[in-house]
C-alpha cells in the first residue's frame, strides 16, 4: 500500500493516537524536497491533531468538516511531494 493512500485511510481512524503516530512516522519515509513539503507537512498534522480533538470534545458533530480538511491538507502534501511514495521506489 501507498504512503498516501495509508494516511487517507488513517483519517478515517477511530483511534487518533495511533493514527497521529502512525502517520508521521510514514511521513518521515517522504524525502523532504522543499520548506514548502515540510510546511505542507507541519500544517497537515496539525490539522489531524485539530481532528482528533474536535472528535474528542464535539463528538461527531464537526468531524465530517475536520476530515475534509485533512484530505485536502494531505493532498497539498502528495503534490507538493512530487505524488509519488518515495520510499516504496514508485
Amino acid at each position: 500500500m501507498q504512503i498516501f493512500d495509508r494516511i487517507d485511510s488513517l483519517i478515517d481512524a477511530e483511534d487518533f493516537g495511533a493514527a497521529i503516530e502512525e502517520t508521521r512516522a510514514l511521513l518521515l519515509q517522504l524525502e523532504q524536497r522543499s520548506d514548502a513539503l515540510t510546511h505542507a507537512i507541519d500544517n497537515f498534522l496539525l490539522d489531524l491533531m485539530t481532528l482528533a480533538f474536535i472528535v474528542e470534545c464535539y463528538e461527531r458533530g464537526f468531524e465530517l468538516l475536520a476530515r475534509t480538511l485533512a484530505r485536502r491538507r494531505l493532498a497539498k502534501v502528495r503534490l507538493l511531494s512530487g505524488g509519488v511514495d518515495s520510499a516504496f521506489g514508485k
